[in-house]
């Protein structure tokens, strides 16, 4: 396992590699500049000027290229435009805020969503099956933000419960975290439920059955640990869309965030940290797509990692 475990982290290279290319031809194709908008409005074109010589935007596009590629191999992203800061201590001051909140919602998420879908499976067909269905269906379709503000509105606004805005410690976090485990929830439950009663289609099931097992163990000793790899598997990518994809929610909530530091960031033009935070969200999906892959041998011992 240590040697595909090595393997796949040498392939992490390449596809960052890759990624930075695009990140910096993306970024550099925004409409805007980044030194007027640093200096302001009232500033001359002398000090804009100035301002782009010191950024080194008046470079060539392929000059700035090698001069980020030659930063970026010694884990140096460059200081940020707006506070002169460096930006990938910017992107880490935000990232465990981010973290923790997505790491909660896809728990919250994945708990909620696979019970929810074993319920639906067991008692397919009822109205049971059919509550869990529209339940995962609304989840899936209602956007983040319209869920967002109705929350607020009844439970920060009405009813005072938990504040108006995220990162005011742990109550901060209980809004943002359900709604941004509503999508996750809803697609989780699907899967868990179509993958379980395939499961529970299968020649050993049915065979358990006929040895007179009752249905919870039939359930939860035999389908459930196989009906869990399609699941695992989605999980980890709602995961990952969660690290990179909690824009929105964070804008709602003013939850100061990695989503909400690309939204100022982009406002800005700050390239340096735009660009960190790119390659985070890259790295991030690289990472759980491998967490996920390990998971798979545990779940089934089968799985060979040679």
């Amino acid at each position: 396992m240590l040697a595909y475990i090595l393997r796949r982290l040498l392939e992490v290279i390449p596809t960052l590699l890759g990624v930075a290319v695009v990140v910096f031809l993306f970024i550099h194709a925004l409409p805007g500049d980044p030194a007027r908008l640093a200096a302001g409005p009232d500033a001359t074109v002398q000090e804009v000027q100035l301002l782009r010589e010191r950024f080194g935007l008046d470079k060539p596009l392929v000059v700035q290229f090698v001069y980020f590629l030659n930063n970026l191999a010694r884990g140096n992203l460059g200081n940020s435009y707006r506070d002169g800061k460096p930006a990938l201590l910017s992107v880490m001051n935000h990232f465990s805020l981010t973290f923790w909140l997505s790491l909660i919602a896809i728990l919250l998420a994945a708990l909620v969503g696979i019970l929810v879908g074993i319920a639906a499976a067991v008692y397919r067909n009822s109205w049971l099956d059919l509550g869990a269905t529209t339940l995962a269906v609304g989840g899936i379709s209602v956007p983040s933000f319209f869920l967002g503000m109705i929350l607020i509105y009844l439970f920060a606004v009405n009813l005072r419960i938990f504040p108006v805005s995220g990162g005011q410690g742990w109550r901060g976090l209980v809004l943002p975290a359900l709604t941004l485990a509503a999508g996750p929830l809803g697609t989780i439950a699907r899967f868990a439920r179509s993958s379980l009663l395939e499961v529970l289609g299968e020649d050993f099931t049915r065979t358990a059955r006929a040895k007179g097992l009752s249905s919870p163990v039939v359930v939860f000793k035999h389908a459930l640990r196989n009906a869990l790899i399609p699941v695992v598997t989605m999980t980890g990518l709602q995961f990952g869309f969660l690290l990179g994809g909690a824009v929105v929610v964070e804008s709602v909530f003013n939850y100061p965030g990695l989503g909400w530091l690309l939204i100022q960031s982009i406002s800005a033009r700050d390239y340096p940290v735009i660009e960190g935070l790119l390659l985070v969200f890259a790295l991030e999906f690289v990472l759980v797509n491998l967490l996920v892959d390990l998971l798979y041998g545990v779940l089934d011992p089968r799985i060979s990692y040679a």
